[in-house]
């Protein structure tokens, strides 16, 4: 009988901006998520089967792929893409960058909520829900982004439906 690694099961992932702060209201930002998850889907650590950037948050459908750690992932999603932001704040020397300082022992800034939510998608009904809710939450009175969900740019519903993966990293969860 073969052992189930149950490591590998897809997750749903969920990122917080520090204080629930829009700093990826702008679109720079939401790239710097877009280019690091295509990193990690090229180099073979994980498969994105939905995604959806916010102004304050994303979500994710991924599994990690035998071989790797979810934690070590997980923290260099998170270590580079608040890098990133850091850079992009200073360079252009824009005002946000003050609002993600710290007082803490291991760093002076910090841009994403610590403790980012990973639940194990167990079964296809739990995946197909997780899925509609990544790919409505921009239609949300709260956030009002789109009127259809293909028609949010940061999102993986323009995939699901026309089959393009304009972000080269998307996987269909049907194989």
């Amino acid at each position: 009988m073969a052992l189930i690694n149950f490591d590998y099961h897809p997750q749903f992932f969920t990122a917080t901006i520090l204080e629930w702060k829009h700093l990826l209201k702008d679109d720079e930002f939401k790239d710097v998520i877009i280019q690091s998850l295509k990193f990690l889907s090229d180099e073979g650590c994980i498969v994105v089967y939905a995604f959806v950037i916010m102004p304050n948050h994303f979500h994710l459908i991924w599994q990690i792929q035998d071989g790797y750690k979810r934690e070590s992932v997980q923290q260099r999603l998170m270590k580079f893409t608040a890098q990133q932001m850091k850079f992009r704040l200073l360079d252009s020397k824009n005002p946000w960058f003050d609002a993600f300082r710290v007082n803490a022992k291991d760093r002076q800034y910090q841009f994403w909520e610590r403790n980012s939510l990973s639940v194990d998608l167990w079964s296809p009904k739990v995946f197909m829900q997780k899925l509609d809710y990544i790919h409505n939450n921009p239609l949300q009175p709260k956030w009002n982004l789109a009127a259809l969900p293909e028609d949010y740019k940061y999102s993986s519903a323009r995939f699901y439906i026309t089959g393009e993966d304009e972000f080269g990293f998307l996987r269909h969860h049907m194989g």
